[in-house]
């Protein structure tokens, strides 16, 4: 078990808010880094922050686009079912260190890379972040300048990058872009409990929305949906693979905040409220959301003639004014909230734990923020091969820290985390190995990263049909984790006295 927690607060200090104990070392610790005084967040809490997550329109586009890969309407439902049942399986791992020690990602990744070794994940994590988050911001600006130019058409001209446009982006665009920046920014400068409060309302209020958008397409469809979209002839092996890879496809899309769930998990109250948290928000929140998203986009067919899987083109084409600013501002919320949750806190974090003293959480937040308009994403993310050889790269990497994560902390700590010496830098701290960074931890997602970035750069295996960079995230994780297991195993002079906790 880990160690005592408990702390005193004293009357200027409010409730909630870490304190950091006598013998901390500065150079490890701040406000936002030390281990959380109350742990306040229910079920209800981590459920929003799942429904948040799931609904947005990245989560929409995602279901829909396995449509492209030829399955049949039930074919994509069952492969959105399984792949989100092993998200929750990998959550509940991962939520756990995280919850018992109330500290974020980075901080618990200080146990098997090191008090300093931990900036390694948490820089190749806030990376991710940092790029993901501009990217969703511009395609949520991009969503927002078709609504506007079909509500307001004097605007068309000023969507035409060619005509009023600077670095690429139209002047529409740097308009609704630098919007939704503010908005983001504001939400996350208010602080942990207010962006809570803001998941907590964004997740219903997508799927109101939805709800409603179904209802009346399946109303305009005359209720004649046809949920066999795929024409395709396929043998058996080919739905099976084809299955297979969409599956893989859901587990990599949650991988990024699956992997730094702990900067959530942290704030449960306990970790049977976090199980039943992860248990609503995923399989059966996904289940829900998944069923509107197949019937919903096999209803566009019949109403308008082609199939339509993302959601903003859906509302564009409804003739109702009313109809569509609703839907607009409903799915831009969503976006907030998902890139809140996934791209803004992580590097919050990941950024602070890089220099406690002199970055704070809200200063990591807007280093992210500020460096994923200097990214300028809009160029970036029309770019097939930029975003293959740099996010697809560092995106191979997310499953090698996750495999040495999970491997160090339930097999050879057997659940044990020493907080205190999370923040101690000295030799007497079992998490210092030789210069604060574990070798054992550094060569293992080395020697991980290689397959599955090879799988990534190497797509086809052969002629067997099996698309490997589907897969890059279990390569990753599964080598990760056997090769650091068999490393750190061998109980060397690096590993030997912190395996004593």
């Amino acid at each position: 078990m880990a160690e005592d927690l408990s702390v005193h607060l004293t009357p200027d200090h409010p409730a909630g808010v870490p304190l950091i104990k006598e013998g901390y070392d500065p150079r490890l610790t701040n406000q936002d880094l030390a281990p959380l005084a109350e742990q306040k967040w229910g079920t209800y809490n981590i459920f929003a922050f799942w429904m948040s997550d799931v609904h947005s329109v990245g989560g929409y586009v995602t279901a829909g686009s396995l449509f492209a890969l030829g399955l049949t309407s039930w074919q994509v439902l069952i492969s959105l079912v399984v792949g989100i049942v092993i998200v929750q399986f990998f959550c509940n791992l991962v939520a756990k260190p995280s919850q018992v020690s109330g500290v974020p990602y980075p901080v618990i990744c200080r146990a098997p890379f090191g008090v300093k070794g931990a900036n390694i994940p948490a820089i190749i994590r806030g990376s991710i972040a940092v790029a993901w988050y501009g990217i969703q911001t511009y395609l949520a600006s991009a969503a927002l300048d078709v609504v506007m130019v079909r509500l307001f058409d004097g605007l068309a001209p000023y969507a035409d990058a060619s005509r009023h446009g600077f670095l690429g982006l139209s002047t529409l665009g740097w308009g609704t872009y630098a919007l939704l920046w503010v908005l983001q920014a504001g939400v996350f400068w208010m602080g942990m409990e207010s962006i809570r409060r803001f998941i907590d309302f964004c997740g219903p209020a997508v799927y109101v929305v939805m709800f409603a958008l179904c209802g009346y397409l399946l109303w305009k469809s005359e209720w004649h949906v046809a949920l066999n979209l795929s024409s395709e002839n396929r043998s058996g092996w080919q739905v099976v693979t084809t299955m297979l890879s969409a599956i893989a496809l859901v587990v990599s899309y949650f991988s990024g905040p699956m992997l730094n769930f702990g900067d959530f998990s942290r704030y449960g109250r306990s970790f049977d409220a976090v199980k039943r948290g992860n248990l609503l928000g995923l399989p059966v929140n996904f289940l829900v959301f998944s069923i509107l998203t197949v019937v919903t986009a096999a209803a566009t067919l019949p109403v308008f003639g082609e199939l339509i899987t993302d959601p903003v083109e859906t509302v564009s084409r409804i003739d109702n004014t009313f109809a569509i600013v609703l839907g607009a501002l409903t799915f831009t919320t969503a976006t907030i909230g998902i890139n809140i949750v996934a791209n803004f806190i992580s590097p919050a974090f990941d950024f602070s734990n890089v220099s406690p003293q002199r970055i704070s959480w809200r200063m990591g937040g807007m280093i992210a923020a500020v460096g994923s308009v200097i990214l300028t994403p809009w160029n970036w993310y029309d770019n097939d091969d930029a975003i293959h050889y740099t996010l697809g790269v560092l995106g191979a990497l997310i499953g090698p820290l996750f495999g040495v994560l999970i491997a160090d902390y339930y097999l050879l700590r057997n659940q044990r985390v020493v907080v205190d010496d999370l923040f101690t830098l000295s030799e007497s701290g079992r998490y210092w190995y030789s210069g604060g960074y574990n070798p054992d931890a550094v060569i293992a997602t080395a020697l991980a990263g290689v397959f599955s970035i090879a799988s990534v750069i190497i797509p086809q295996l052969m002629d067997a049909g099996l698309w490997v960079s589907d897969y890059s995230w279990f390569i990753g994780c599964g080598i990760g984790f056997v090769a650091y297991y068999v490393i750190a195993g061998r109980l060397n002079s690096a590993t030997r006295r912190a395996l004593r906790a």
